[in-house]
């Protein structure tokens, strides 16, 4: 069968396309096209025994395989993936299906496929993972693949990143925006919270109004209760006049607590009746103000860990907890982490009036594999300090190391192992917890997939993860 060429050069490396539907090949072949800044040369055939002819006459750095159009090769699609790879030296395999089941998956990447995906294929999801497994499976260097920018990488209300976590809370923000229930944000530092409840009042329909911010953790505890409601005139020494709270300010918009966790117990009390009533009192006012706000709640720490302590309110807790996001760290989003360095570079080096020309392959490498503890904004302190230490050019790793002053971004990978060996051991339910999250994260988001790798069932996954969002717990959302 004839192959249908569906680029013209390769430079970027080339993609082997097997799907017998010429119209859904020529549909991926167009969407990896437009979602990839440096796209492959993509060879599109119709069958298993054309792809082995392509296979013999030429090398191919990612397969992309449907399995119902290997059946010309075997009758087990397990046993066709096999050749495939066999023949592929090393090339990335990609399993696609139109729905087949759990176990035919689970088969194929036995036989040696990276990963499954089934069709429809997501044109920017497609290609994001492509950019998760080169990198993953040491292939960056010979592909040059990354999500092309767009609505998903840079415009999304102010956060940067397509991968499929990002793409996850970016689709739960455009669900959650439109309502007025209260939303509570999960995430580690760094990871983006303060953006999520812009981005979340920007998108709904108290846009028009204020988002106002208050931070938990920042103010004084005897001073809280007054930034929050208001004080009234006379109502302390230095009280001249009537002042209005963050509450009062945000009416008919949106109020966001950050570090809620931090908010003092005796102020936890009158917070959940102002969210009872919608009513509010400022400090020293007998009489009582109805206000209109949505409530927005942001923590880096586990809710249910400080109900068990007595520091956080059970009932203020779900009153709150009516929406859950909860924000990826950025070590579970690799394929963001040069979008970023580079959007930081550019804004950074602008503002110094520097010419940077980006990321050397070395460094690049180097950033992907840290951990990241302090996700974005150690990121993004980091690339800042490049920029106001060096005068511009290529950024070598050498550079990013001078840069790290604190000793704690970039770390060599036989060093990570031991300061992991040290970390206090974790309770069987957070291990537990880990052990899904990471396995779902592995395939993709891919529940099934998941629960067949870990010999568990979809359905008690689906129920642990329920469990989880109900009491809170940071990676539940």
């Amino acid at each position: 069968m004839a192959m249908h060429i569906a680029s013209e050069s390769d430079a970027n490396g080339r993609l082997l396309l097997i799907d017998r539907d010429v119209s859904c090949a020529r549909l991926v072949a167009g969407s990896l096209a437009e979602c990839l800044v440096a796209a492959p040369r993509i060879v599109s055939v119709g069958g298993g025994k054309s792809a082995v002819e392509a296979l013999r006459e030429a090398s191919f750095d990612i397969i992309l395989a449907d399995l119902s159009s290997l059946s010309d090769l075997s009758e087990r699609s397990d046993d066709a993936v096999a050749r495939l790879v066999r023949l592929a030296e090393g090339a990335l395999v990609i399993a696609i299906s139109d729905g087949a089941s759990v176990s035919a998956a689970v088969a194929a990447m036995r036989a040696g496929a990276h990963d499954y995906v089934v069709k429809p294929i997501n044109g920017p999801a497609i290609a994001a993972r492509i950019g998760e497994l080169a990198q993953r499976h040491g292939k960056l260097r010979s592909l040059s693949i990354e999500a092309r920018p767009g609505e998903g990488v840079t415009g999304f209300s102010g956060f940067i990143g397509a991968s499929s976590a990002m793409q996850f809370v970016y689709e739960q923000i455009e669900r959650i925006a439109p309502s007025a229930a209260p939303v509570f944000i999960t995430g580690e530092s760094g990871t983006g919270k303060d953006v999520c409840a812009e981005a979340l009042h920007a998108r709904g329909p108290r846009a028009g109004k204020r988002l106002v911010a208050i931070n938990c953790a920042a103010i004084p505890r005897d001073l809280m209760e007054s930034e929050l409601f208001g004080v009234a005139r006379g109502a302390f020494t230095g009280a001249h006049e009537d002042r209005k709270g963050a509450a009062e300010l945000a009416d008919g918009g949106t109020l966001f607590l950050d570090e809620i966790g931090e908010m003092d117990l005796s102020l936890q009390s009158k917070l959940l009746r102002f969210l009872q009533t919608g009513t509010l009192s400022r400090v020293g006012e007998a009489g009582v103000r109805r206000v209109d706000v949505r409530v927005i709640c942001a923590t880096n720490r586990n809710p249910m860990a400080l109900i068990s302590e007595k520091k956080f309110r059970e009932d203020l807790f779900y009153r709150l907890h009516v929406l859950p996001i909860h924000l990826p760290p950025l070590r579970q989003r690799p394929t963001d982490i040069m979008v970023l360095a580079r959007n930081f570079l550019e804004r950074y080096a602008g503002e110094e009036r520097k010419r940077f020309s980006g990321f050397s392959a070395e460094t690049a490498n180097l950033l992907i594999s840290q951990e990241w503890p302090g996700n974005v904004r150690q990121l993004q302190n980091l690339v800042r300090r490049l920029v106001v230490m060096f005068d511009g050019g290529e950024i070598t790793a050498a550079m990013a190391g001078a840069a790290d002053i604190e000793g704690k971004a970039l770390v060599e990978t036989r060093e990570a192992e031991p300061r992991r060996e040290r970390r206090a051991i974790l309770p069987m339910w957070q291990q537990e917890q880990r052990i899904i999250e990471d396995a779902i994260a592995s395939f993709g988001g891919n529940v099934s997939l998941a629960a067949a790798a870990l010999e568990i069932s979809p359905s008690t996954i689906y129920r642990k993860r329920q469990g989880w969002a109900e009491m809170g717990v940071a990676g539940a959302a």
